[in-house]
């Protein structure tokens, strides 16, 4: 069984005249806490949304547990356990965190088409939720609306529907985004307690949250793979700190 569950080999996006990412070549492990870390424009974004299928990219490939998924479908790669948490919220207001996680729980297991049944009406389904509301702290506010959440919580939340679609791989897209800092503690140890079955890719500006989470780091810079590392090796790579001085960032890395 290979280690490595998922990889580009030369991936390019052109945007016209604009090379969006350059010939780029990385790989994520098998239980890998891997951050993918660089300055604005970098390309962090454009390979993430490359990776799961929003972007195809104009040259390259990018494999999967072992299968090409260069031009599969993003609900495909879902369904194979490549699953994304977004910088922005994706959320339903009007739904409670119960009700959100039993429909992901139910359209994950096939069943999402009898969403209009009573919640309760599986208790699998009811018992999953309950598992993930404890695991992402939500229990105490399973039952109100996500309109009325805390942006903390509203982020755990978003954690806890890419965790229910049981992924193999898990991009975390800047989870700590617009968290304030008082709502920050929580949601660093429950990202620090993911699953370590689970392979994460982290894209995250906070430095503290990166080097207390990866085990590994690859940067960017226009688009291109500057080096790769263990955290200690990058902090003291004086090409990052170079890109980093640039970009005045120097006291984060």
């Amino acid at each position: 069984m290979t280690d490595t569950v998922l990889s580009t080999h030369g991936l390019v996006m052109r945007f016209g005249g604009i090379t969006a990412t350059n010939n780029l070549t990385m790989t994520l492990k098998r239980g890998a806490r891997h951050a993918l870390i660089g300055p604005n424009g970098a390309g962090k974004t454009t390979l993430i949304n490359q990776l799961t299928g929003v972007l195809t990219p104009t040259g390259g490939s990018i494999t999967l547990l072992g299968e090409d998924i260069t031009t599969l479908a993003p609900h495909k790669r879902v369904a194979r356990g490549l699953v994304r948490t977004f910088q922005i919220n994706q959320l339903f207001d009007s739904m409670t965190p119960l009700e959100t996680l039993a429909l992901v729980v139910s359209q994950h297991q096939g069943i999402g088409a009898q969403w209009w049944r009573p919640l309760g009406a599986s208790k699998a389904i009811v018992e999953r939720a309950a598992q993930l509301l404890e695991q992402f702290h939500l229990s105490d506010v399973a039952q109100q609306q996500v309109k009325h959440l805390a942006y903390g919580k509203r982020r755990l939340l978003e954690i806890a529907i890419a965790l229910a679609c049981e992924p193999r791989v898990l991009l975390l897209d800047e989870p700590v985004a617009g968290v304030p800092a008082g709502e920050r503690e929580e949601l660093l140890q429950t990202v620090a307690a993911l699953p370590a079955d689970v392979s994460v890719l982290l894209i995250e500006h906070d430095m503290d949250l990166v080097f207390s989470f990866a085990d590994r780091m690859t940067v960017l810079v226009n688009g291109t793979l500057l080096t790769e590392g263990d955290p200690e090796t990058i902090a003291n790579d004086p090409k990052v700190k170079e890109v980093y001085l640039g970009h005045g960032e120097t006291a984060h890395v």
